[in-house]
């Protein structure tokens, strides 16, 4: 039976946004392909948009708080201020796709070929930039309490921008093969919008997969777990009542990352031995096929929490934000004021019976 399937399934070709497993079948004579499943085709048609809308409602309005407070309230004064700002803008970006997803999730890819490569692009260079930042704002918090005396020369927001446009540039690189090898294709009668490689440079799908286990997992977390490690070593050492509170933080911040990113980067990695058909089997590949689409929809609920763990669990932030709604309260019972008090003014003429015409002469 592995044999039998290995023939069948010889291409299996990754979406563009994110990892969502398309079979793209080379049919042999008087064989027949490895069926998907009643279970997983009802996961991509019901549950993978209705889980994508979610997430981009979610993720587009914490965000959007995120950027409104650092630009409206608290202003961008510091390296802390900058990496926020980037985070929710990467955050953002990463999102903008779902809505094209989840239409592609229940049907097929109706949006074109220079959309296809448009959305692919935005989502990898959101997913790697989102990464990058929490990255650096792991080395900023690191800097700024193992090496305080050096971190007043360098937590400043003139090298934070700096730094940030290093970042935006690293993040944009790894997406270009993504953008260059996706395109709309036609399968079984059906519009998809996945990589297609030219016969002899299958190397770049395994080069795209790769990437994203060491630049979206290996190199971030191994970053994390050394910055906040000595943290908690200096902090051990401190007597400050907001000590407990800190390593709380701190371990929500590793666990989380973890736990959302780490499911989806081992899932990718073994889908990776299955294009090296050192996984061929049928019932393994539709497997990893479902798996895909479940840890892919996990590891997006983290940019809706991005904000939460970053940006809301500061109570000055916490405080801004109270402002912004207080203001904006006031503005719309300022308004709905106004509103009833011309509507009564209007009230007596309307009632002697007169027209609008009438008032105008």
């Amino acid at each position: 039976l592995s044999l039998f399937c290995a023939q069948v399934l010889k291409m299996i070709f990754t979406s563009p946004f994110p990892n969502t497993t398309e079979y793209y079948y080379v049919y042999d004579e008087g064989t027949s392909p490895c069926s998907e499943g009643n279970g997983f085709g009802r996961l991509k048609t019901l549950f993978l948009p209705i889980v994508y809308c979610l997430v981009f409602v979610v993720c587009l309005v914490g965000n959007a708080l995120v950027v409104c407070v650092l630009l409206t309230r608290k202003k961008v004064a510091t390296m802390t201020d900058v990496c926020l700002l980037n985070l929710a803008i990467s955050d953002l970006l990463f999102v903008v796709p779902l809505p094209f997803q989840a239409h592609y999730a229940s049907e097929e890819w109706i949006f074109g070929n220079a959309l296809c490569k448009i959305m692919t692009g935005i989502y990898y260079i959101g997913f790697y930039s989102s990464i990058f930042f929490i990255t650096l704002m792991s080395i900023d918090r690191y800097i700024a309490i193992v090496h305080a005396v050096y971190a007043m020369r360098v937590r400043t927001a003139s090298c934070g921008i700096i730094i940030s446009l290093i970042l935006w540039v690293m993040a944009s690189l790894p997406a270009v093969p993504s953008m260059v090898f996706n395109q709309e294709v036609e399968i079984e009668q059906s519009l998809t919008c996945i990589p297609k490689y030219p016969p002899g440079q299958e190397t770049w799908r395994f080069f795209t997969q790769f990437e994203v286990n060491v630049l979206g997992l290996l190199i971030p977390l191994s970053i994390l777990i050394y910055c906040y490690s000595h943290i908690l070593k200096n902090l051990q050492r401190c007597k400050n009542r907001k000590k407990i509170k800190a390593i709380k933080m701190i371990f929500i911040i590793v666990v989380i990352f973890f736990l959302f990113w780490a499911p989806f980067n081992i899932v990718l990695f073994l889908d990776s031995l299955q294009n090296l058909h050192v996984i061929s089997d049928c019932e393994t590949s539709k497997r990893l096929a479902l798996a895909l689409q479940l840890t892919e929809s996990i590891s997006f609920i983290h940019c809706c929490l991005n904000p939460v763990i970053y940006a809301f669990a500061g109570e000055m932030f916490k405080t801004h934000l109270q402002k912004i709604f207080q203001t904006s309260l006031k503005r719309i019972s300022s308004a709905t004021s106004s509103n009833t008090a011309n509507h009564s003014h209007s009230l007596p003429i309307q009632e002697l019976g007169y027209s609008d015409s009438d008032r105008v002469l």
